[in-house]
């Protein structure tokens, strides 16, 4: 193996880690995250809205 595949190989296993660390951080925490902030602004909302309406 040269010394450029070796550094291709590298580079390769490097931006391969960082997308699995990243989807992984993406699956666990942001969508949760964004999941429950969107349920409870719906909630408020429409909390506001029965309170509003009676």
């Amino acid at each position: 193996m040269e010394i450029g595949q070796f550094l291709g190989f590298l580079v390769f296993l490097a931006v391969f880690t960082m997308g699995f660390w990243l989807m992984l951080f993406t699956l666990t925490f942001v969508v949760p995250y964004w999941l429950f902030g969107n349920l409870m602004e719906n909630w408020k909302l429409k909390k506001a809205a029965k309170k509003a309406k009676s």
